[in-house]
């Protein structure tokens, strides 16, 4: 299911985005359920979709990624937050429904002080709650970095989410490759390493989706801040060695990095340059 993308807007509407994915040589992308600093989504647009099916059948997308908002913390302290999140996701998930067998992107959260464990119980009682045995979206829980009290840091703490998760058969992971190598996995001198590390605590059948995006810091800086590939960090070479792994290069790719039209489309040129296609 190799496909090359980037994050899009969504401001004008999902049939301009899947447009604005084939101007950039795109064949997937992702983009924000909502405000990523609010709460607020728009009223669903029914024809707008059938448009954007259209769009992704006609040009043989085989998925999208939704992004939760950055607001959404299934495990703070504050039990209001925590219930304005359930929500949030619970909508966000009827609505991606729209596009039968998409994927749903979320950072687990950050547990405020409560503690890793019980930041993972209320992550997983949320999951429990707003997913169903009916849904066809695969909702992600994604790597992080590990800054402050977040939650997401290390591949266990990943693993604990999914097996206290009810339809854990729905729930994946997408690899941001900023987060873990700024939180202290050397995908850059030991790809296979970190891959296998995965495999034994996660399972790779599990992983579903990557960030390609190069860091702005050095290895287990625990800092997640993006760059355009090949101008930081990690670099060309180590990049280059993920899109292409036998493990991983038939995964979607989606870019976030500090771009703007003219850059994301040379970027996603790069990646197929390097995938061969």
């Amino acid at each position: 299911m190799f496909a090359a993308g980037c994050h899009l807007s969504a401001a004008k509407g999902y049939a301009a985005m899947g447009r604005e994915a084939l101007k950039l040589g795109a064949d997937t992308f992702q983009f924000f359920t909502r405000n990523p600093r609010g709460g607020r989504a728009k009223a669903v647009d029914e024809e707008d979709a059938a448009k954007l099916r259209d769009i992704m059948a006609e040009n043989g997308f085989p998925v999208i990624l939704a992004h939760a908002p950055y607001t959404m913390n299934l495990c703070s302290a504050k039990e209001d937050i925590r219930t304005f999140g359930r929500g949030m996701m619970e909508e966000d998930l009827q609505r991606m429904e729209l596009f039968s067998g998409s994927m749903y992107n979320f950072h687990p959260g950050s547990h405020t002080g409560q503690g890793t464990e019980k930041g993972i119980e209320e992550i997983a009682e949320a999951l429990n709650q707003v997913m169903n045995d009916d849904m066809t979206v695969t909702v992600l829980l994604e790597t992080m970095a590990g800054k402050g009290s977040e939650i997401g840091g290390n591949f266990g703490e990943l693993a604990e989410i999914r097996s206290r998760a009810v339809h854990r058969e729905k729930l994946g992971v997408c690899l941001d490759t900023c987060h873990v190598h700024d939180a202290g996995y050397d995908i850059v001198h030991d790809l296979d390493g970190v891959l296998t590390e995965f495999d034994r605590i996660i399972g790779l059948e599990h992983l579903k989706a990557v960030h390609i995006n190069d860091s702005k810091n050095p290895a287990g800086s625990h800092k997640d801040r993006h760059e355009k590939l090949g101008e930081g960090t990690i670099g060309t070479e180590a990049l280059r060695r993920i899109v292409t792994h036998p493990v991983l290069r038939d995964l979607p790719f989606f870019l976030e990095t500090p771009n703007d039209s003219e850059g994301y489309a040379r970027e996603i040129a790069t990646i197929r340059q390097w995938r061969g296609k």
